[in-house]
C-alpha cells in the first residue's frame, strides 16, 4: 500500500504540462526565459575610469555577491566592454544602487555612447569621488560600494569552449549608505526600493517594504 501511495504521489508531482528544451537546440518560445528564470537580479550599476580618465557609467543584469569575509560582489558582460576594460586598467570599480526613483537615469546610462562621453552627464547624475578608489558613485544612489578587483575571469562551456562573456570580480573595500535606509542599526532593503531586473529587454520589478516576510531557519 505504501508503494502504491508513493507511486501515485510521484504521478500526481510528474503529470505537469512542461515545456522542455535543450538549448543548443533552440527554446521554442518567442523570448529567451533564461534571464526571467534567474530572477529577479540586482542590477549591476558600475561606474569606471579608464587610464585616461575617461568615466563610465553603466547597468549590468548578471550581478552578485559571492562571499562575505572578505565582501566580494561580481558582474558579468556579455562581451568585452567598456567597464571591464576600464577596471582591468584601473583595477577599480564602484557599484551603485539602482532605484525606482533613479529607475529612469539607470536605464539612460544603458545607451551606447562615445568612449569620451560620460554617462552621468548622458543621465543627469552627479559624480562624487570615491573616499578609497578612484572612482566617483553616483551621489543620488542610497547605497555604493567601492571595490577593489580581484579577478577577471573568461567564461567557458561545459566543453570548454570560451565563451564571449567576462566575469568581473571585486572585494568591497568601501561602503556608502544613506542613514535614511537605517532603523535600529538594520539596514532595511525595502526602504530604498531597489529595482531589479526579471526578463526580456527591459522588464523590472520593484522591492518595497511590504512584500518582505520571514522565516526562522531549522538550525
Amino acid at each position: 500500500m505504501l508503494w502504491i501511495a508513493s507511486s501515485l504521489s510521484l504521478l500526481s508531482v510528474t503529470a505537469k504540462d512542461l515545456h522542455f528544451y535543450e538549448p543548443k537546440n533552440g527554446r521554442g518560445l518567442k523570448h529567451d526565459p533564461f534571464n526571467a528564470i534567474i530572477a529577479p537580479r540586482p542590477i549591476g550599476w558600475i561606474s569606471s575610469r579608464d587610464g585616461k580618465g575617461n568615466i563610465t557609467l553603466a547597468p549590468y543584469s548578471f550581478i552578485n555577491g559571492f562571499c562575505y569575509h572578505p565582501p566580494i560582489i561580481g558582474f558579468s558582460s556579455t562581451s568585452w566592454k567598456d567597464t571591464v576594460a576600464n577596471v582591468q586598467q584601473s583595477g577599480e570599480f564602484v557599484w551603485n544602487l539602482a532605484t525606482t526613483d533613479l529607475a529612469k537615469q539607470m536605464n539612460a546610462t544603458a545607451a551606447h555612447v562615445a568612449h569620451d562621453v560620460s554617462e552621468f552627464k548622458v543621465a543627469g547624475l552627479t559624480a562624487v569621488p570615491g573616499k578609497v578608489v578612484n572612482v566617483p558613485r553616483v551621489a543620488e544612489s542610497p547605497v555604493s560600494f567601492e571595490c577593489k578587483l580581484t579577478q577577471i575571469i573568461q567564461l567557458q562551456g561545459a566543453n570548454g569552449e570560451k565563451a564571449q562573456a567576462w566575469l568581473t570580480l571585486g572585494e568591497v573595500v568601501a561602503v556608502h549608505i544613506d542613514k535614511a535606509m537605517i532603523r535600529d542599526g538594520v539596514y532595511q532593503t525595502g526602504l530604498a526600493r531597489p529595482i531589479v531586473r526579471a526578463g526580456r529587454r527591459g522588464d523590472y520589478f520593484e522591492i518595497k517594504p511590504e512584500n518582505m516576510f520571514e522565516m526562522v531557519r531549522p538550525d
